[in-house]
């Protein structure tokens, strides 16, 4: 499913990953961890065509995405991988319907194909009731489930998140650390979690521990 191979990046003369080697499954749920600064977030955009390596190989489904044009690579990272961030990113004069429909609009569905995965999602996560509401309408929590929803849209094959319940209080933390585990049953969707959150790290099925640039 995604594989790395002796992933090394350095800023100036910082070396932040070393050689980092890992595989993830289908279907599993993997946190990454460590200590700030240890090359997590860096990890992660590289997973997600967002930055860069210097030296080594990620595969996603079997394509190494190291070789890749930048036309290539946008496309990759439009159909095959969504993004959940700290902060939702929604965009605040679109309405919650709108802001999930725009990876698909990007990929070319029609708006009529778009609306439909999207309302199909947002009602999966109890969110149908608020599809006519802009990002300053909804609660925390809820703005957070409409980004998973958009990224979930384009059915990709991995869902990076990075600090995905940094910016929740407890109940919504919890309610979005429960809904990954729903959404990998129903969907077998995959997840790297860039997380400081111990509780949704033990809960994951593979916890990648980064120190001093490499996986211990």
């Amino acid at each position: 499913m995604i594989q790395s191979k002796n992933i090394k990046k350095s800023f100036g003369s910082l070396q932040v990953l070393k050689g980092i080697d890992f595989k993830i499954n289908k279907g599993e749920i993997v946190s990454i961890v460590g200590a700030s600064g240890a090359g997590k977030t860096t990890l992660l955009q590289i997973i997600g065509t967002l930055d860069k390596a210097e030296s080594g190989k990620v595969l996603i489904d079997d394509v190494d995405i190291t070789i890749l044009s930048d036309k290539k690579l946008a496309k990759l990272r439009n159909e095959k991988i969504g993004f959940v961030f700290q902060f939702h990113h929604l965009l605040p004069e679109f309405t919650a319907l709108e802001n999930v429909c725009i990876p698909a609009f990007l990929k070319g569905d029609k708006r009529s194909e778009a609306e439909a995965k999207a309302l199909e999602i947002l009602d999966f996560l109890n969110l149908k009731n608020r599809i006519s509401h802009k990002p300053n309408e909804l609660s925390g929590g809820e703005q957070q489930r409409v980004a998973v929803a958009r990224a979930l849209i384009n059915r990709p094959a991995v869902i990076l998140a990075d600090e995905p319940s940094g910016n929740l209080d407890s109940a919504n933390k919890k309610e979005l650390h429960e809904l990954f585990f729903e959404l990998r049953d129903k969907f077998s969707q995959t997840f790297v979690i860039v997380t400081h959150d111990n509780e949704l790290a033990t809960m994951s099925d593979r916890i990648l521990h980064i120190k001093d640039g490499i996986v211990e």
